[in-house]
């Protein structure tokens, strides 16, 4: 592998690149391997990482730079591209089955979508991508040794790192191996400058894989402030619904895995319900959402441990939605309850806050940035259920507390526009080229 980097690295340099210094690439390839911006988020490993590439792809079209995703086929008889909006292609790419192949088993399939990628490239002229920009490990590989082979710079996005994960694994969980550990090093290495989601995450790359802290650019991941918006109150999403008015709704939404934690939200609720019986007739707790992972659709695990915890009575659980229907589903809830062991920045958070919604979450990872504690909502230290369950009575004691903290929720939400993140990775474009022009002039002499 590593000849075979050189060899392309050296034909790249022999014709050096045409993008000028100090101007916006015009045409951006976007690698997303495992997931693609086609899926419905919150099935699979389909989540906010889905949402952020659909998000900034079409506002960074909206300031003229077109964006070309490459990603894995994942069912027969789909179309070699189709057009996602206005200057957003998705490429998709035959790359190993089609179903049934897990995240985990992709990256032997990479060389495969290495050369998908470069055969979609073969019918352009040279130059037809001034930039890459990669999403999450597995892209990062393919990513690299598409820069090296067109002569472009190198963009890289984490989403999240193993060594983070690890280091906040939730009991029973699977650690990540250590070749995505040495992945993600190498692309660390290779990138020309890396986003990160926040300040902290920027730490992180420095801390645990050597990222040099100029190549490391934070921008905030946006909301869609049309679509999460408080609208007509909560209740009215709550008739559209068919949810009780006077009920008291911590909502879970998201993929259905440890990681993420619903366990700690149900084991919260029987504490709370231990401690305060006669809640029961007013508590629903909807979970939104499926199992991570391919082929999966019900949440089999998490129904049986409300049936042991004895509060099966006062769960619903709900396959994923569209984001339109999110939107109502976040306006209905009392609060949304994120106990994640890591999360990168948290995309549910701010959409719940958008939508006039106070969030109960775990203090770890971008959940900080997202949330202003005690203000929007609450920060909990750890992941111990009775802690959650004390906050979650003070919103059953205090039904007001979801009024003021949403009110509070949405004006913080508007700060985190998808137009400001677009603005902010297109500077990181311009200053990738500018790292990148200086790196080979350097290699030259």
């Amino acid at each position: 592998m590593s000849q075979y980097v050189s060899r392309l690295q050296r034909r790249s340099q022999a014709a050096p690149h045409r993008l000028r210094l100090h101007r916006r690439p015009r045409r951006v390839a976007m690698l997303s391997v495992h997931t693609s911006p086609l899926h419905q988020p919150g099935t699979g490993d389909a989540g906010g990482m889905n949402v952020y590439i659909v998000e900034l792809a079409q506002r960074l079209a909206a300031i003229n730079i077109e964006v070309e995703i490459f990603t894995r086929a994942t069912t027969g008889g789909l179309p070699p591209t189709v057009e996602m909006a206005p200057g957003v292609l998705v490429r998709h790419v035959d790359a190993g089955p089609y179903e049934g192949l897990n995240k985990e088993d992709l990256p032997a399939q990479l060389c495969a979508f290495t050369h998908g990628v470069m055969q979609a490239w073969a019918g352009h002229r040279p130059g037809h991508y001034d930039l890459v920009h990669s999403h999450y490990w597995l892209s990062g590989h393919v990513g690299w040794l598409a820069a090296q082979r067109w002569g472009t710079p190198l963009v890289h996005a984490m989403h999240t790192m193993a060594k983070v994960k690890n280091a906040n694994l939730a009991d029973g969980d699977t650690p990540e191996p250590a070749a995505r550990v040495i992945g993600e090093t190498q692309i660390v290495a290779a990138a020309d400058r890396l986003i990160a989601n926040t300040a902290e995450e920027r730490e992180e790359l420095a801390r645990h894989y050597g990222a040099d802290p100029a190549k490391v650019a934070v921008v905030h991941p946006g909301v869609n402030l049309d679509r999460f918006r408080p609208a007509d109150g909560r209740a009215a999403a709550r008739a559209r619904l068919g949810l009780p008015q006077d009920a008291l709704i911590p909502l879970f939404a998201g993929r259905i895995q440890p990681l993420k934690a619903p366990d700690v939200l149900l084991r919260a609720i029987a504490v709370l319900l231990d401690q305060r019986p006669d809640l029961r007739s007013r508590l629903l707790v909807p979970v939104v959402g499926g199992l991570s992972g391919s082929g999966l659709a019900k949440p089999e695990g998490l129904q049986k441990l409300a049936s042991r915890l004895g509060i099966a009575d006062v769960v619903r659980f709900h396959p994923p939605v569209g984001q339109e229907q999110l939107a109502d589903w976040f306006r209905a809830a009392s609060v949304l309850v994120m106990p994640s062991y890591s999360e990168s920045f948290g995309l549910v958070a701010i959409e719940a806050q958008a939508a006039g919604t106070p969030v109960l979450a775990a203090a770890v990872g971008g959940l900080p940035v997202a949330v202003a504690d005690e203000k929007t909502g609450f920060l909990v230290r750890g992941h111990d259920p009775a802690a959650y369950a004390r906050v979650l009575r003070d919103f059953a004691d205090n039904p007001a507390l979801t009024s003021r903290m949403g009110e509070a929720a949405a004006r913080h939400a508007q700060s985190f526009g998808w137009d400001t993140a677009a603005a902010a990775t297109a500077d990181v474009y311009v200053a990738a080229a500018q790292s990148y022009r200086r790196r080979v002039r350097s290699q030259h002499g």
